[in-house]
C-alpha cells in the first residue's frame, strides 16, 4: 500500500471523528491531511466526511454542513468522479448535498443508537468493498439518532437494480434484521458510478482487534487498490 495515496478528511463544527478517521486511514500508510470547514484548496485521492454532529444537528443532519465552503471543493471533486466517503454525519452531508440520494430519519424507536451492530455485504463491485465477500458478515459499531434511511420506492429498485445497495442490517447469523426503522434494513449505499459512498456504521472505529475488532479497516483498504 502506498503512502502517496492522499486522504483529506473535512471536519466541522461539532464533528467529532476527524481523528478516528485520520487514524485508521494513516494505519494503511496513507498520506492523511485533516481541513477545517472554511477551507477550499482540498486536493486528494479520497475525500472523507467523518462521523459527529455537525452544527449541532439543528435543522436536521447535515443541513447547515453543506452549506461550508468545504463543499465547493467535495462537489468539484464528484464531478472529477473523485473517491468521496461519508461515514454517518458524513453520509447525512450526502444525502443534504443530493451526491446521494434518499433522506434520512431518526430512529423508529426515537433513541440514539450507539453499540458494535452486525452489517451484511450485499455488493463488492466496488472499490470501498473490493476485499469483502459478498453475503460476509462484519460487526462494526454504530452511534446515531438519525440513521433511519428512507427513499421513495422508485429510488429503492433503482438502488437494488444498480448494486448501490452495498450493506444491509444483520443479526451474528447473518439474518437481515431491523436496527433504526430503514427501508430495506439499509446501513450503506453508494451513487451509481460507484465512487461516492455512505454508511452509517463506523468502520473507522473497528481497525484494530483490541478495539473489538479490526473489520472496518479490511473495508477502507479498498480504497487504496
Amino acid at each position: 500500500m502506498s503512502s502517496a495515496f492522499k486522504v483529506a478528511i473535512i471536519t466541522f463544527p461539532g464533528t467529532n471523528c476527524e481523528q478516528d478517521s485520520k487514524y485508521a486511514f494513516s494505519l494503511l500508510g496513507c498520506d492523511v491531511s485533516v481541513y477545517w470547514h472554511t477551507q477550499t484548496n482540498i486536493n486528494a485521492d479520497l475525500i472523507v466526511l467523518p462521523g459527529g454532529f455537525s452544527h449541532g444537528d439543528y435543522l436536521r443532519t447535515g443541513a447547515i454542513a453543506k452549506f461550508s465552503p468545504a463543499m465547493s471543493a467535495v462537489i468539484s471533486h464528484a464531478k472529477k468522479g473523485g473517491k468521496i466517503l461519508g461515514i454517518c454525519n458524513g453520509f447525512q452531508m450526502l444525502l443534504e448535498l443530493g451526491l446521494l440520494p434518499g433522506a434520512m430519519l431518526k430512529n423508529e424507536s426515537m433513541s440514539f443508537i450507539s453499540k458494535f451492530t452486525h452489517i451484511k455485504v450485499i455488493s463488492n463491485n466496488n472499490a470501498f468493498l473490493k476485499f469483502c465477500d459478498n453475503g460476509e458478515i462484519l460487526n462494526i459499531p454504530v452511534a446515531h439518532g438519525e440513521g433511519n434511511y428512507y427513499a421513495d420506492k422508485i429510488t429503492l429498485k433503482a438502488l437494488e437494480d444498480n448494486e448501490q445497495i452495498l450493506l444491509r442490517y444483520c443479526d451474528k447469523a447473518g439474518n437481515i434484521c431491523d436496527l433504526n426503522g430503514s427501508q430495506m434494513q439499509i446501513a450503506g449505499i453508494c451513487d451509481k458510478a460507484k465512487n461516492i459512498f455512505g454508511l452509517m456504521p463506523h468502520p473507522e472505529r473497528a481497525c484494530e482487534s483490541i478495539l473489538g475488532g479490526d473489520d472496518g479497516l479490511k473495508m477502507l483498504k479498498g480504497f487504496l487498490c
